[in-house]
């Protein structure tokens, strides 16, 4: 058995929590490879390392004093090292980042430093061998990740190494540069971690007992998933769900490598298992329920539109050629309506509109703002009768006016789209609906 963890800032953000995180490896030998984050906070009002380093390297840039901060920097690493009561010193480490900032090294560079010198600490403290991520994943010269390239490197210098840690969220161009992952990828490490050695199980763990149902922010105490595909988690990712950085799925998705989000503080719940496909009956009807705020409908009308050769393209490429993506394009015989984000289109809601006007020459334009859409994801859908009937019945019990209705043909998800205001109500509902009733 081989298994890659993965633990998250909040995870590491202190000797104590440092000191669980030792437990939980020691507990299994077969946690063989380790990638941890940079520390996060230690409490509501604390700041999270990266953001630290993000604020001293735009002083250096800026030409501006930044001992201050960076000291306050060293000082997080020395509390957790007298924690830990390890015997080592970052000063070299902090004396070599003072001279980068000094030369401008880039502020992927200086948000890259979290990883690395908490690696250096956990591969101290374990008695595992470090390895710099800069060394193993690599970049392409747009920032792009080279996977193919990544894979061999990872496979040549962990086969070489019984038990290793691989800091989090950065890699490096072929000349040295560093480049981060967007936030959140250390997940992202992890799973390229996880294909390379081919792992029977990648644990990511972080401050929550796996992925919930809903938005605990909107249903308190929200029940886990013990059981989700990669299809519907990504769904639910597109949608907001944020357990999970989105791209850390596709190279354990390829592998065959199941993902299991665990609880770092309390490590004996089960989480959630994250998995390519499963004979598993899922506890409710519905996987998970996940949705954003902000959007604009654009209803189009024109008669005799369902006959007209190319009037869906006329008015796509309006907006292609605004560079605005589009979210959903549900279409009736004489109308179609396109849901974008509304930041990205009230800049240029004018423009689109009069190339609309002009190529596809419809009878009437109207704009619909301030909407939400809301994914309803489940595997279970598609075996139970009435699901839909049941989704509309508590949306309309709870006086929720329904601006759109879309579903796959994979029955796999239902999006409807809601007034702003009826966001959170309409979660509720949909929750109460299908999790609470069945509890």
């Amino acid at each position: 058995m081989k298994k890659v963890v993965k633990f998250g800032g909040s995870s590491l953000a202190s000797a104590e929590q440092f000191a669980k995180v030792g437990a939980i490896i020691n507990a299994d030998e077969s946690r063989r490879y380790v990638v941890p984050s940079a520390p996060g906070k230690r409490f509501s009002d604390d700041t999270k390392i990266t953001d630290m380093l993000y604020q001293c390297y735009d002083l250096a840039e800026k030409g501006q004093a930044f001992n201050k901060v960076l000291s306050k920097i060293k000082d997080r690493y020395t509390e957790i090292i007298k924690g830990l009561k390890l015997d080592m010193s970052l000063d070299d480490d902090f004396e070599t980042i003072k001279k980068n900032f000094l030369a401008k090294a880039g502020s992927m560079y200086a948000a890259s430093r979290g990883e690395y010198l908490n690696g250096k600490i956990m591969a101290k403290y374990l008695g595992y061998e470090f390895v710099d991520a800069a060394n193993v994943i690599r970049f392409n010269k747009d920032c792009t990740l080279d996977t193919e390239t990544t894979n061999q490197l990872l496979k040549e210098r962990l086969t070489a190494y019984e038990k290793a840690v691989i800091p989090g969220f950065y890699g490096a161009m072929a000349n040295g540069t560093v480049v981060t992952f967007s936030r959140g990828g250390s997940d992202i490490t992890g799973s390229l971690v996880a294909k390379a050695v081919k792992a029977n199980l990648y644990e990511n763990w972080t401050d929550v007992s796996g992925c919930l149902v809903a938005d605990p922010r909107i249903i308190k105490d929200a029940e886990v998933i013990h059981t989700i595909t990669y299809t519907e988690l990504r769904e639910l990712a597109y949608m907001g769900a944020s357990v999970l950085h989105e791209d850390a799925i596709f190279p354990v998705r390829k592998a065959g490598i199941p993902i299991n989000i665990r609880n770092t503080n309390a490590p004996e719940d089960e989480g959630t298992m994250i998995v390519s496909d499963t004979c598993r009956v899922p506890r409710f009807t519905i996987t998970g329920i996940a949705g954003k705020k902000g959007f604009v409908a654009v209803n189009i009308e024109k008669d005799m539109m369902n006959s007209e050769i190319g009037f869906c393209r006329k008015v796509l490429t309006a907006f292609e050629d605004n560079n605005i993506s589009i979210e959903h394009m549900p279409s009736g015989i004489d109308t179609m309506t396109v849901f974008v984000h509304q930041d990205e289109f009230v800049e240029k809601e004018q423009q689109v509109i009069a190339q609309i006007q002009e190529d596809a020459n419809p009878d009437s334009i109207e704009l619909e703002s301030d909407l939400a859409l809301i994914a309803v994801v489940g595997r279970g859908m598609k075996s139970t009768r009435g699901t839909a009937g049941r989704l509309f019945s508590a949306l309309a019990h709870a006086h929720i006016n329904v601006k759109m209705i879309d579903q796959g043909s994979s029955e796999l998800n239902i999006i409807i789209g809601v007034r702003n205001e009826d966001f959170a109500d309409a979660i509720r509902a949909i929750y109460n609906i299908f999790v609470v009733a069945r509890l």
